[in-house]
């Protein structure tokens, strides 16, 4: 899917990392939200309440994953699913173009 149609945007801006990273969320009629992001190259961890399924849709990243060792490397596009309650850690070489889809549980 190459567009969302028929949703609200919050105006507001979603800024983490002093910048370096930010989203805008979008709200979609069934109750559902994403965040639509950027991320500069950087080395980040995020916690999440929610379960959510990170997509990439371009740049150079690796990822660790809760309760992994092990750093997944994503090139271009990919994506990877977060549990609810966790953080996970990514290492962002390229600016990364982002969609984080919420999962209710």
């Amino acid at each position: 899917m190459s567009q969302f149609d028929n949703v609200s945007v919050v105006k507001q801006a979603n800024v983490y990392f002093d910048g370096k990273v930010t989203s805008r969320t979008v709200l979609f009629a069934d109750g559902t939200r994403k965040t639509l992001g950027i991320m500069l190259p950087g080395e980040y961890e995020f916690g999440t309440a929610e379960a959510e399924i990170m997509e990439f849709l371009a740049g150079e990243l690796t990822v660790q994953l809760p309760g992994s060792d092990e750093w997944i490397a994503i090139s271009g596009t990919g994506e990877f699913t977060v549990p609810a309650n966790s953080k996970f850690k990514l290492k962002v070489t390229q600016v990364a173009d982002y969609v984080c889809s919420y999962l209710s549980a």
